[in-house]
């Protein structure tokens, strides 16, 4: 398989703490959706670089995890995974210190034991956690439905 590129765009007008930001990805799914200060540091509805991190390592760990049962003979119905990511003020600056991958999975003929191996070989091949890793800890939580 070729190398795949994938873009995404964002724009940012007035100050940090006044501004507004749109980001958008060139496939359509994100279009001008707007994000702040207040979105990102205070809470506000809406979106922020960090949820969406979240959600890239929840959508390809989800997969990974799938991934990794289906080489060992298992076909789960589902797979469900939360990414938490946690951003932190530090050296009068800010950086993303840890994500929590918690991951459930709808499967039968698979212990718990065994499952939460499997598990953990998974996020050893995630992209976006190995993409991460070194940087931030990662701390993922397996188990059945």
């Amino acid at each position: 398989m070729p190398a795949l590129q994938r873009t995404a765009s964002a724009t940012w007008n007035g100050t940090v703490k006044e501004g507004q930001g749109q980001i958008s990805a060139a496939s359509g799914v994100l279009l001008n959706i707007p994000y702040s200060f207040a979105t990102r540091f205070e809470n506000e509805q809406g979106t922020n670089p960090e949820e969406l991190i979240a959600a890239a390592h929840a959508a390809c760990y989800s997969m990974a995890l799938t991934l990794t049962l289906n080489e060992k003979g298992y076909q789960p119905q589902q797979v469900q995974t939360q990414a938490t990511c946690t951003i932190e003020s530090q050296d009068g600056g800010f950086k993303i210190t840890k994500m929590q991958l918690e991951t459930q999975g709808q499967l039968s003929g698979i212990d718990a034991e065994t499952f939460n191996r499997i598990a953990q070989e998974a996020e050893q091949i995630c992209p976006v956690s190995n993409a991460l890793r070194g940087s931030v800890a990662i701390n993922l939580k397996a188990s059945l439905q």
